[in-house]
């Protein structure tokens, strides 16, 4: 395992970072060009970059202790590379000349639980090379780009909102995102809350599970009532004309709009609690992307006092959950409910608020300053 110091000794070299999300309203929104209120993690994925003298690309993991070297031919099978390279291609598909580089990844981002580290290891990737190669690329440009990499190279036929929650959210406010217009706006969190977020232990992989299943059935669903897309969908009593599964899978992306618009109003932090708890329900019984073990573990912080409400956050089928909690409780009652829930074999862990070292969030340049 090499840090990026080993692994460069002491070449020129330019680091990004960015963070990965918690949404906390607007699941499974984002491609039915909904709404949704995601905010940025404390845990954060770098990148630093500098010359590769071989003319070959090489990428290295130092979470994983993995090393990918590619000469612009086939992609890996897998892996963390894949997403790297993609924004790597993409960027030259815009006739930007990308020079052979060698890249270093370390995160402090937990893998598979739901906090959408590919996102931010994306965006970390693309931050490095707009500095590296002083690229005149917005954050929001620099999203889209990200969001397409997933698409073409990860085969995850994704949204937006992880790659704009990367590229544009902060750790204290939500930020409202359209993803239709791409408008974006921070919205103040409740006031006197922060934040709980608890890794269930039961890991997935969007491009395995009913992700891009689900997303085929709100496209079917949008068709049968002939709009562009749920989003479209003024009445919520329209969708009940439709069959299952169409009419459930509807109904909550119409509904989660709903709550997700309601909360940008300023509602207080029991009737934001409120709307995360009907948003769970939502997702489990209509969307059907819950699992027993996001069901127990959020059964389990909705019985804690001094929480408002709690949710699966992400796309499901295992990861994290969420949770609203007063200020200056989090960290008890976190701790509390992981070691009940671990009691029944289960191996959470908690994720905010976060015990572990944060990760640098600087650009650095090891030998001109800094950019």
């Amino acid at each position: 395992m090499m840090t990026a110091a080993d692994y460069f000794g002491g070449a020129t070299t330019v680091y990004e970072s960015a963070p990965g999300r918690v949404n906390l309203l607007g699941e499974h929104t984002d491609y039915n060009d909904g709404f949704m209120l995601p905010i940025a993690t404390p845990q954060r994925t770098g990148v630093t970059i500098g010359a590769s003298l071989d003319g070959q690309f090489h990428f290295y993991s130092e979470t994983l202790d993995q090393s990918i070297d590619w000469s612009g031919g086939t992609l890996p099978a897998t892996g963390f590379s894949r997403y790297m390279i993609g924004c790597v291609q993409l960027l030259m598909q815009r006739a930007i000349h990308v020079p052979p580089l060698r890249m270093h990844v370390s995160s402090n981002l937990a893998v598979g639980a739901g906090l959408s580290s590919s996102a931010a290891l994306e965006l970390a990737t693309l931050r490095a090379l707009r500095t590296l190669l002083a690229l005149p690329l917005s954050d929001t440009t620099l999203a889209q780009i990200a969001q397409q990499a997933e698409i073409e190279f990860a085969g995850v036929n994704c949204g937006i909102m992880d790659q704009m929650a990367a590229s544009l959210a902060d750790e204290s406010h939500m930020l409202f995102l359209d993803a239709r217009t791409l408008e974006t706006h921070l919205v103040p969190m409740p006031d006197d809350c922060e934040l709980i977020v608890i890794d269930s232990g039961v890991p997935r992989t969007l491009a395995a599970t009913g992700y891009n299943t689900r997303r085929a059935e709100c496209e079917t669903a949008a068709r049968m009532l002939g709009v562009k897309a749920l989003r479209d969908v003024v009445d919520p009593a329209a969708v009940e004309k439709l069959e299952d599964p169409f009419r459930k899978r509807a109904r909550h992306v119409v509904m989660e709009n709903q709550r997700v618009l309601t909360a940008c109003q300023g509602v207080d932090a029991r009737q934001f609690g409120t709307l995360m708890n009907a948003s769970h329900i939502s997702l489990r019984d209509d969307y059907e992307v819950s699992i027993d073990a996001l069901d127990d573990l959020t059964a389990l912080l909705r019985q804690q006092e001094d929480i408002f409400g709690a949710r699966l956050t992400g796309a499901g089928f295992g990861g994290a959950c969420v949770a609203l909690c007063r200020r200056g409780r989090a960290q008890e009652i976190g701790a509390r409910v992981v070691a009940h829930y671990n009691q029944a074999g289960h191996a959470g862990r908690l994720l905010i608020p976060a015990a572990d070292t944060p990760l640098r969030t600087t650009t650095r340049s090891a030998d001109h300053g800094g950019h």
